[in-house]
């Protein structure tokens, strides 16, 4: 078995003395996508920058080891952390216009991860924007962001975050600003990247047809805890949690009859200072019991090579 390029166990983040991030353990292989799915304010993005280690100074970590290879990073100071950041690991962030640096020219910013003087560096990242799939590399790479589309911009993006050849990346909602024919051609493009530089991707998302489309394997986040994982197609096919399946059943469907209403999850997703000592789904979930609200279920093998934290598993549809 191939040893995981990332690491994570039980992390566990903290905001005031709540526990945002709660327990959260995961590995990515070499050439594979993991991705972390969940809504808005699960802690996915939060997981993303504490392995990145570039938490907000308001968060702090209370446990947790993060492995980078063969390496703990958990507890590496910030001057080592610098070193490592660019080159073993990189991260595509959401809004590529706005996190790139509009008076610098995108050759100059690609070239950055690779801390080589410009006429050094000028070949490999031509080499870069031609794998990306930018067209006329020798004229895009004098250009501002200003001049390039969005899909271009993201692009940019995955170039400087791959040209060090990572053997980690990290995306948090690579396409959300993309429009949908663009946002294909990037999930392909990072797929395509993947396998072929044997890079392991932790992908960020809340669109569960982006993780059909790209991902291996699939991490379900509810309230900063890990609900289900799993191989996709077999998360896909019978979801382990009552969660997982209340989120299939909302994804709109071309057999679905013209003006039909969608399925919907009841309820709203507690605030921590709310978080009970059961399932933080609980108040949600149609199959919830007195032991759902008063236990934490454990993540438990079901069918399929999954994981599902449920103590009702076997009764999802």
């Amino acid at each position: 078995m191939t040893a995981p390029a990332l690491t994570v166990e039980n992390l566990s983040l903290s905001i005031s003395g709540a526990n945002i991030v709660d327990g959260v353990s995961f590995a990515v292989a070499p050439g594979e996508v993991l991705a972390l799915v969940g809504e808005s304010g699960c802690g996915k993005s939060l997981t993303a920058s504490a392995v990145m280690r570039l938490l907000p100074d308001a968060i702090r970590q209370t446990g947790g080891r993060i492995r980078l290879g063969s390496d703990d990073i958990t507890d590496w100071p910030e001057r080592r952390l610098r070193d490592l950041r660019g080159q073993r690991m990189s991260m595509i962030f959401q809004e590529p216009q706005a996190a790139l640096d509009p008076l610098a020219r995108v050759g100059a910013q690609i070239a950055e991860s690779l801390r080589l003087p410009r006429a050094s560096a000028r070949p490999r990242v031509l080499r870069m924007l031609e794998d990306v799939g930018i067209s006329d590399p020798a004229r895009r790479i004098d250009q501002y962001p200003f001049e390039l589309s969005g899909g271009m911009c993201q692009r940019v993006m995955i170039a400087t975050a791959l040209i060090a050849r990572p053997i980690v990346l990290l995306a948090d909602e690579p396409t959300t600003a993309l429009d949908v024919t663009i946002q294909a051609q990037i999930l392909d493009l990072l797929r395509r990247l993947a396998v072929e530089r044997q890079t392991a991707v932790l992908l960020i998302t809340h669109d569960m047809g982006v993780v059909a489309d790209i991902a291996d394997r699939v991490a379900v986040m509810y309230a900063g805890r890990i609900a289900e994982t799993g191989p996709t197609e077999a998360v896909f096919a019978r979801p382990g949690h009552p969660y997982t399946a209340l989120l299939l059943a909302s994804i709109p469907r071309l057999s679905d009859e013209p003006k039909s209403k969608l399925a919907v999850i009841d309820g709203r997703v507690p605030a921590p200072a709310e978080f009970g000592p059961g399932c933080r789904f609980a108040e949600r979930c149609p199959l919830a019991d007195a032991r759902c609200r008063a236990e934490t279920p454990p993540l438990l093998p079901v069918a399929g090579n999954r994981l599902a934290a449920c103590f009702h598993a076997g009764r999802v549809a």
